[in-house]
């Protein structure tokens, strides 16, 4: 029994004396901490003439709009937008979010009030869950999980109802 015990411990010692196990490059690019996120500046509040209609499967009558002064691509690789959701029935959710290409995230900023202004939302980063957040990933904002270069080219893939890397090279979701 004495005998197993001191195995035991030489083992234990004989670990201890080993070296770290090697990251691949992978895992030390998904370690990072999240990049510092730019300073937040609210847009202005989307005026109808600017709203862009884009489509949503399984949208069960809902219709879905991005106000395209309001596309902006940030050095901090996070596309932000206006979104606004009408229902059926005429109602309108007005918010202003972003998308984080990199790690397929999603956050409200804001929320657009009656009268034309802005409250600030307290919600944290998200995996995209919603159709309406998947769809403008994949097919409009971060094709190949890239964020599009500019606003311009946002606004493009919104007006031609897609981004052409997703629509010719089969854009993925992670």
């Amino acid at each position: 029994m004495r005998r197993s015990a001191l195995t035991l411990a030489l083992a234990a010692l004989a670990a201890c004396g080993t070296k770290p196990r090697e990251e691949s490059d992978w895992e030390r690019r998904n370690a990072q901490p999240a990049p510092v996120e730019e300073e937040l500046a609210l847009p202005a509040y989307p005026a109808r003439g600017n709203l862009v209609e884009f489509g949503v499967a399984g949208a069960d009558g809902f219709q879905f709009f991005v106000d395209r002064e309001s596309v902006a691509v940030g050095r901090d690789g996070v596309v932000r937008y206006v979104l606004v959701a009408r229902s059926p029935e005429g109602a309108e959710n007005v918010t202003y979010e972003g998308l984080r290409c990199a790690s397929a995230e999603q956050r409200v900023f804001a929320l657009g009030r009656r009268d034309g202004s802005w409250s600030m939302a307290r919600s944290a980063w998200r995996p995209l869950a919603t159709p309406r957040h998947v769809t403008l990933y994949r097919e409009y904002f971060c094709p190949q999980n890239e964020p599009v270069r500019s606003a311009d080219e946002g606004v493009r893939a919104l007006e031609s109802g897609g981004h052409p890397f997703a629509k010719s090279l089969g854009g993925s979701y992670r």
